[in-house]
This record gives structure tokens, sequence and C-alpha cells, in this order.
């Protein structure tokens, strides 16, 4: 079966801050990837891109992400964010990070915090 892919025009971000338990990062990887992105998607947001900064401070062991997801509609970070899915995943995000932060932002082409 062929996966078709769906373009959108992105209005809107969903953005997250964390930094990456060393100890962790397989599982981590392993969770965003097998999990989190996933399950986003099918909920309506994209992942857009992610940056990292190093080091988070200097002589510091964890590394500062920001991970950005896209949608359409305010409407659809909205619903996904009162989800008991969500509920779960930022949970099991909150397992393999420290410091972590969200906020939603309108879209705009280059780097935003």
């Amino acid at each position: 079966m062929t996966k078709t892919t769906k373009h959108i025009v992105p209005r809107f971000k969903l953005m997250l801050f964390y930094d990456v338990a060393t100890d962790d990062t397989e599982a981590y990887f392993q969770f965003l990837m097998s999990e989190m992105v996933p399950a986003l998607h099918e909920m309506g947001l994209y992942l857009f891109r992610a940056f990292q900064t190093i080091p988070a401070q200097a002589g510091g062991e964890h590394r500062h992400r920001q991970v950005e997801y896209v949608a359409e509609e305010l409407e659809t970070i909205q619903e996904v964010l009162r989800s008991e899915k969500w509920c779960a995943l930022e949970t099991g995000l909150r397992l393999h990070v420290s410091g972590y932060s969200r906020k939603i932002v309108r879209f705009r082409q280059g780097f935003q915090l």
C-alpha cells in the first residue's frame, strides 16, 4: 500500500523546549520516533524541524532541544493539547527530558523562540 503525502500550509507552531537526559538518549530517540511523532502526525500535527544547541550550559552534560510541530489551524493544536493521548505523550516525553516547556506561536519562516 502506498502512503500519500499531505501538503499543508503551516499557520501555527507548537514549540517544545527541553534538555535530553544524557544517560537515556536511545530510549528518548525510540520514544520520539516510534510513539510521539507518529501519534502527533495522526492527530494533525507535523514535525517541522528540531534544533539542538551544544552545550545547554558551559561544561554541562545536557543538550538543549527545540522541537517544532506545525498545523494549519490553531484549533488543531488546541484539540491535541486537550486530548488524553497528548497527556500520555507529554508524560512519556518528561521521562526522558528535563527543563521542559512549550508554547504556541504563529508560523513564520526562520528561527523562532
